[in-house]
């Protein structure tokens, strides 16, 4: 089977489908379960094709559920000058995850979670990350957003890869305000990205920057009141070349294919909601994000206050760009609005999902 018609084989002898076989052979090494797993089934709703069976969530070590609002916000401390600092420990940790039920790759992991821990902080806050290598191969952490050449996490430059055993300290202002993510920089790069190396870096806003749009900052600022008042959800579109080919055969938002199908997204009519979405996919040149039955507005990056996509039902990110989206269901008939890539081989390939809209 040649690079350019493996997907499309895989497809065609139907990778959810009951000639799954073909599949089965070709990630042998990474199969823990019978032949067949992944069979075309249409749930109780008739929404679409998705996995059958349930992913380990228990033997992974997290659940995509818990990943949509873990946030985590560091050990925090006040610096002489009177600044926050929050202080993260992150560790590599090369580690088998389970993608779909019965499928297993060979992750190389942050904190052994694919994606990482999400870290969120205020603008102006000082970052200091404790970086460990327990991994088998040179690591680094390279953060998306303002630092020094020293502290930029690429190898040959700086402080450069971290081999295994090592550590190191990152250490920057949060800034700018946004959606951001890091990832590993050490060669080969697509290698270190597509085995799961990337996480989420989020810098809220600070009102007092922006006295002109201080109530959206502060909407946007964890822990405020009005912060409270939204329903806010971290989304990472990632894939997965289970056959090291080049080419991904699963997809997902957060790693498991369609767990948000199985299990939807509760949100609440009358709250509004707002996704960080970044697109990390390795081998294809972009995601998209297409929500059914209503619009939203769209913030590149979540670098301004203001959208610059307005009343769109889909984007498009290009690997490593990301977004702000933001929408509400009040006055929407309650039940289940679905969510997933606009390119159809994702969605079937597990990146389709649901929310379900409760009165």
């Amino acid at each position: 089977m040649s690079k350019q018609t493996t997907r499309r084989a895989l497809l065609k002898n139907g990778l959810f489908g009951g000639a799954g076989f073909v599949f089965h052979q070709l990630i042998n090494p990474f199969m823990k379960a019978q032949e067949s797993t992944l069979v075309t089934q249409h749930n109780q709703h008739q929404t679409g094709m998705m996995t059958v069976g349930e992913v380990d969530n228990n033997r992974n070590g997290f659940d995509p559920h818990d990943i949509l609002t873990d946030w985590d916000t560091g050990e925090v401390s006040t610096l002489e000058d009177g600044r926050t600092l929050r202080e993260f420990t992150i560790a590599a940790v090369d580690k088998e995850i389970e993608i779909a039920p019965g499928l297993y790759f060979p992750a190389w992991t942050y904190n052994g979670r694919v994606p990482g821990p999400s870290l969120r902080a205020k603008e102006g806050d000082r970052i200091r990350v404790h970086f460990g290598n327990g991994g088998s191969h040179p690591h680094t952490i390279h953060f998306h957003g303002i630092h020094s050449a020293f502290m930029d996490g690429v190898s040959g430059i700086g402080r450069g890869a971290i081999n295994p055993g090592e550590t190191f300290t990152y250490e920057f202002d949060a800034k700018p305000f946004g959606c951001h993510l890091y990832h590993c920089h050490a060669i080969p790069l697509k290698r270190h990205i597509h085995k799961g190396l990337y996480g989420a870096f989020i810098i809220d806003p600070d009102p007092e920057k922006h006295p002109d749009n201080a109530e959206v900052a502060r909407s946007r600022l964890l822990g405020t009141p009005e912060n409270s008042e939204w329903q806010e959800f971290m989304m990472v579109m990632n894939g997965f070349d289970v056959n090291f080919d080049d080419e991904n055969e699963v997809y997902a938002a957060n790693s498991i294919a369609h767990a948000y199908m199985k299990r939807p997204i509760q949100i609440e009519r009358d709250r509004p909601v707002r996704i960080y979405l970044i697109n990390i996919t390795e081998f294809d040149p972009i995601n998209s994000f297409h929500l059914h039955g209503n619009f939203f507005n769209y913030f590149d990056h979540g670098t301004t206050l203001t959208a610059t996509l307005k009343t769109v039902d889909t984007v498009m990110q290009c690997q490593a760009q990301r977004g702000i989206l933001e929408f509400s269901f009040a006055g929407f008939e309650p039940g289940q609005y679905m969510f997933h890539a606009h390119q159809s081989e994702f969605a079937e390939l597990g990146w389709m999902s649901v929310f379900e809209v409760l009165a």
